[in-house]
């Protein structure tokens, strides 16, 4: 049993972080060399789920615990390293993002008791290397009130102890991240400003709308579950009210709502078949990430 987390002993990791990663051979190196700059400080569990790449074998270089499922899982491999790890506040942290040592434990420090239940760092997209039709409809979707203060879409979350406990009793689903985030209110949940955590985007739309298809998935998933609340979706008139605040998007509306159709165009037939596993994904935004393995 783990120790409460106000009464951790000198020394002990400040949190476990929980690392779900599928055929991540070239990000992973990339996060880790900044979780185990100082050995220690986390314990970090690297849940390798169906890789078909060195994903494991880059990960086993490192002071971390590494997991090696063969299911293509990330809802599984999620909850197989909840119960190897022993220490709370517990994180949950995408392979294929940027964050630092002392970022992640700034986000740590913001949960526990008398804090929030759930936090996220601030989103940061680099636009380098990303088409100009991809840049506009990420243009929209970082300016929309949902996106701003949700905690999805970050590929960083942490929980104080209670809330890992909650966090435990949801469904596997696709949208986890959206689902985890609606599962505490507003007023236990924080985005922690000092914080940046770097997202890399889809580079092309072909990408862009692989991707969108998959969030499409996720959240009919959601909503057939009843775990998406009103505020989390995104109107007509949400759009609206954005162009009369900031008519410089004006011109990236058409483009953002294009790609959302040609997202749920894509998905309609894994939607019709109830296929809520399959994961769309884009290899554009790791294009830049470097091989660990060679």
């Amino acid at each position: 049993m783990s120790a409460p987390e106000e009464a951790r002993a000198p020394g002990s990791p400040v949190a476990s972080v929980i690392v779900p990663a599928h055929d991540e051979e070239r990000t992973i190196g990339r996060l880790l060399d900044a979780l185990c700059a100082e050995p220690g400080r986390f314990e970090t569990v690297v849940a390798c789920n169906g890789c078909t790449d060195g994903t494991a074998q880059v990960a086993a270089r490192y002071p971390v615990t590494v997991l090696d499922l063969p299911e293509p899982s990330k809802a599984r491999a999620l909850r197989a390293a909840d119960q190897v790890a022993r220490t709370f506040p517990r994180v949950y942290l995408d392979a294929d993002v940027e964050i630092t040592a002392d970022g992640l434990a700034r986000l740590v420090a913001a949960v526990g008791p008398g804090r929030a239940a759930v936090a996220a760092p601030r989103r940061v997209m680099p636009r380098a290397g990303v088409s100009v039709l991809t840049r506009w409809y990420y243009d929209v979707w970082e300016a929309l009130p949902t996106v701003r203060s949700g905690l999805f879409g970050r590929g960083a979350l942490a929980v104080s102890q209670n809330g890992a406990r909650r966090v435990e009793a949801l469904p596997e689903m696709m949208a986890d991240d959206l689902v985890l985030s609606e599962a505490f209110a507003p007023a236990e949940r924080v985005v922690v400003q000092d914080v940046a955590v770097v997202v890399h985007p889809a580079r092309t739309l072909r990408d862009l709308v692989r991707r969108r298809a998959r969030v499409t998935t996720g959240n009919v998933q959601a909503d057939r579950a009843g775990l998406r609340g009103a505020e989390a979706r995104t109107t007509l008139g949400d759009l609206w009210q954005l162009v009369r605040e900031r008519p410089g998007l004006a011109p990236r509306v058409p483009v953002f709502l294009g790609v959302v159709l040609a997202g749920r165009a894509r998905a309609r037939a894994a939607v019709r078949a109830g296929d809520f596993t399959t994961w769309e994904r884009d290899a554009s935004s790791r294009a830049g990430a470097t091989d660990r393995a060679r």
